[in-house]
């Protein structure tokens, strides 16, 4: 995972983009990856995961941006066109990675595309001071105002002197909540249940998580925002709650609300900028 993940990137401090060689590096690792796991007798319970990881890259060519944004006017578009063929593409990425989990385990349920348990008990947390007896209708709500209070002081932060100009946001605010919406589906099923799916069975769902929680936070310590390792720690953080939301609840509702509200103050910092 490590080797396929942006880490390689980071080491070697290609924040302007992966050439072609090391993205074909990583296909090659991973297409190896994957005969190894159908050839080995002790690899093989993880052929899916080396599948559906190759199958990620495929879905990344699928969903770039360049690909999609032509049919919505390009470097002309407004902040919400621009941003949608963002968007529409990433989805489509989405969908070729469901085609093939579903190709793969037959069961919406396997791969957590449903609503899942909303109050299912939350196994506890030391270090986030969580104790027995909660449940995730409880703290779902509480951590989706954390989070969401969270990224509304990272907007005024970075926003600054512009945040005097946020009243000409408010009439794309139904634009920012559906742009959100679109963004989360995109990352949590292309990101997260499918990595869980295809290896919680088989190393474990702590050793799972933890995987999704450095994958994820990799891969926005360049582009995120916030990036650099304080991006890397913040969505390293929200991957671990809502991957746990997911192998608890057994479905993505709860993931996907959160992911939603933690992203609203963002993209409304990206209207705010465009306006």
């Amino acid at each position: 995972m490590l080797l396929v993940s942006d880490l390689p990137n980071i080491l070697l401090d290609l924040s302007g983009g992966e050439p072609t060689w090391l993205l074909w590096t990583k296909v090659g690792l991973l297409a190896a990856f994957l005969v190894l796991s159908l050839s080995a007798r002790l690899f093989r319970p993880l052929w899916p995961y080396g599948l559906i990881f190759l199958v990620f890259y495929f879905a990344k060519w699928v969903g770039t941006p360049a690909r999609w944004q032509h049919l919505f006017g390009e470097e002309r578009a407004s902040f919400p066109l621009g941003q949608l063929g963002i968007q529409v593409g990433e989805l489509a990425g989405m969908a070729v990675v469901l085609a093939v989990l579903w190709a793969i385990l037959r069961r919406r349920g396997a791969f957590f595309l449903k609503v899942g348990q909303l109050d299912a008990p939350f196994e506890p947390v030391r270090w986030l001071g969580i104790r027995r007896g909660e449940t995730w209708k409880t703290f779902g709500w509480i951590f989706s105002a954390v989070i969401g209070g969270g990224a509304l002081v990272f907007l005024a932060t970075a926003a600054g002197p512009l945040l005097g100009e946020f009243w000409q946001v408010v009439p794309l605010l139904p634009v920012v909540v559906l742009l959100s919406a679109m963004h989360a589906l995109s990352e949590e099923l292309t990101f997260r249940a499918p990595l869980l799916a295809t290896t919680h069975g088989v190393i474990g769902r702590d050793q799972a998580l933890w995987l999704t929680v450095v994958f994820f936070g990799l891969s926005h310590y360049s582009y995120g925002d916030p990036s650099r390792p304080i991006g890397f720690l913040m969505t390293g953080f929200l991957a671990f709650v809502l991957g746990k939301s997911m192998l608890e609840t057994r479905g993505c509702l709860w993931a996907l609300f959160m992911h939603m509200v933690a992203d609203i103050p963002i993209f409304a910092w990206y209207a705010l900028r465009s306006v």
